[in-house]
């Protein structure tokens, strides 16, 4: 197995060096968990969304992404999800990441210091080379658009 990339992650406030880092939470998972850097109760309202600050910046190896994914759980139980889903984080972004959760559950949905509030998964990037064309392939589908595949 080739040697595993590695991500830095830089605190943007010492104050909040108590949080964890991003991690994952089983052997198997793919994404490592990122938690909140609120100093206090933080409430989205049912049909709202905020940026939620996690007081990290990180600096990810060259062909790499990380994309910042809802955590089942709390989509389940809770109706939270992340807004731009999935949100990407590039390679030369240096700033804080922040996580845009929209509540689209019954109920308002607080957030505490350091509760885990989404994943991030690392993938790698592969960029095209853009053509201009005035062609191109055919398929059995061609232009067939939404839902003509089937419904199930």
């Amino acid at each position: 197995m080739s040697e595993k990339p590695i991500l830095k992650f830089k605190r943007i406030d010492p104050e909040m060096g108590d949080i964890p880092l991003p991690a994952y939470q089983s052997e198997g998972a793919a994404g490592m968990d990122i938690r909140a850097a609120v100093a206090q109760q933080f409430i989205i309202p049912k049909g709202g969304f905020a940026a939620i600050p996690t007081n990290l910046q990180v600096e990810i190896p060259h062909g790499f992404e990380i994309q910042v994914r809802a955590r089942s759980g709390l989509a389940f139980k809770n109706g939270i999800g992340v807004l731009n889903a999935p949100g990407t984080i590039d390679e030369d972004y240096r700033g804080e990441i922040k996580v845009i959760l929209f509540n689209f559950g019954e109920e308002d949905f607080t957030i505490n210091r350091g509760d885990r509030i989404a994943q991030l998964i690392l993938g790698e990037v592969h960029r095209a080379c853009i053509i201009e064309t005035d062609t191109l392939s055919d398929t059995s589908r061609g232009s067939g658009g939404f839902g003509s595949t089937g419904a199930v």
